[in-house]
């Protein structure tokens, strides 16, 4: 029977709201818990709906409710207009968030960010302030700031991207290696942190455990300015220390290299940023080659 045209003009939101959040969570009980309306009303708005529609969007059962093929055929649609509508009212009627605070190591802040800050201020107007944090596996998001963060990218928060494919192999000064017939008999320079270290370089190479490093560092940005000053063979980020590799500052060592699940982490908990400037964030800051292209040996 074909439905008038009248009765699909002016669908309440509200009704598909809860449609929308009873599919998505399949459950009623849920949908209720999200909406912060009591089930029955999450029941009824959709019984309406569905009267409208002239269509059972749900099966509804003693063990619950389950979408119908017509509901679950529609839900992705709701879905991405709700969506679409929540990010275009905050990019036009919210509060504009003009400053932004950005949390991270400072190896990242001026290895990674530093080299990309031209192209990120002409993204748009946003007023940017770095915060230098110490990296830790279990520290908490802070839920006003956008975050850089090491790990494997299992935080529940809906703005998130790897910064770059994380491979690490020996870097050291020129002038350190000149007249050495084998590097692995240099000076070590060993640096904490959730990066693999030396340890897992000698177990995935075959290379001698010694030296042992006589000197430590916390970050990396100060480790790298210890091998210019060529104090010994920094186990580097390659994708971090990719400038002194360019500039002849560094060279590799080793054609061997490891490549990490973990890596940096750009984060953002809902509310702190704007689509349009996680946007801006994204394209200025996360490598968007599909692997992060090796400086070769020299």
């Amino acid at each position: 029977m074909l439905i008038p045209k009248r009765s699909l003009e002016n669908l309440p939101l509200e009704w598909i709201r809860a449609f929308e959040a009873a599919g998505r969570n399949g459950s009623f009980s849920a949908a209720a818990q999200e909406t912060g309306l009591t089930q029955s009303a999450v029941s009824q708005r959709i019984g309406n709906l569905e009267h409208r529609l002239g269509t059972q969007l749900f099966l509804r059962g003693a063990r619950g409710v389950v979408l119908t093929v017509d509901g679950e055929a529609w839900l992705p649609y709701v879905s991405n207009a709700l969506r679409t509508l929540q990010q275009s009212s905050e990019e036009l009627f919210g509060v504009k968030r003009n400053h932004l605070t950005v949390s991270a190591s400072a190896s990242v802040i001026e290895l990674w960010i530093g080299q990309r800050l031209q192209t990120l201020l002409a993204a748009d107007q946003t007023q940017y302030s770095f915060k230098t944090m110490v990296l830790s596996a279990d520290s908490a998001l802070q839920e006003d700031f956008v975050r850089i963060r090491y790990g494997a990218g299992d935080w529940p928060y809906p703005f998130k991207a790897p910064l770059f494919q994380e491979v690490i192999s020996p870097v050291a000064a020129p002038s350190l290696i000149q007249d050495v017939q084998h590097w692995q008999t240099l000076p070590r320079i060993a640096l904490s942190g959730p990066r693999a270290g030396w340890q897992e370089w000698v177990q995935q190479t075959g290379d001698p455990a010694t030296p042992v490093p006589r000197l430590r560092y916390d970050s990396l940005s100060a480790a790298l300015a210890a091998a210019r000053a060529g104090l010994g063979v920094v186990l580097a980020s390659l994708p971090l220390c990719a400038n002194d590799l360019a500039t002849g500052q560094l060279v590799r060592l080793s054609p061997h290299e490891l490549v990490l699940t973990q890596t940096y982490w750009l984060l953002a908990p809902e509310g702190t940023i704007t689509t349009r400037q996680w946007d801006a964030l994204r394209q200025a800051l996360v490598d968007q080659t599909p692997a992060h292209s090796q400086a070769r040996l020299r």
